[in-house]
């Protein structure tokens, strides 16, 4: 396999898992954004300071494969391991690999639309940052 784009280590909080003891699968996109969020700042871009400057990179789509369940005080790494354009749409695959044996637990495909000051428009800031990651 590749070398992801970019990744994350977190770890599971116990307020995370859900009555038998796994993620709770809506933390699954949490970790799926701090992941992107942090991509962004790698490549220059503060997801905050952007929103307040009018530019909004938004969720249009999310579809995540639950494989394995994570449960409380798993370490895990949230990867981003590929970035695609599509029209006016930013497509990020995301894995989340279970850090002890290296199982992946779960796998995104989450569209991104680039919104300035409310309205949809070309991502030229973001094509600009993501030109070197872009496959």
């Amino acid at each position: 396999m590749a070398e992801p784009l970019f990744e994350l280590t977190l770890k599971v909080r116990d307020y995370e898992c859900d009555t038998q003891g796994h993620v709770n699968n809506a933390n699954y996109q949490h970790y799926f954004e701090v992941a992107r969020h942090e991509f962004l700042e790698k490549v220059g871009l503060n997801f905050h300071q952007l929103h307040l400057e009018g530019i909004d990179a938004v969720v249009a789509k999310v579809e995540i494969r639950y494989k394995v369940p994570l449960i409380g005080m798993d370490l895990f790494r949230c990867t981003v391991t590929r970035l695609e354009r599509i029209g006016v749409k930013y497509i990020f695959h995301q894995e989340i690999i279970r850090a002890k044996d290296g199982v992946v637990c779960a796998r995104a495909k989450i569209e991104v639309v680039n919104l300035v000051n409310g309205k949809l428009s070309k991502p030229e800031l973001f094509d600009r940052a993501f030109r070197d990651y872009i496959g």
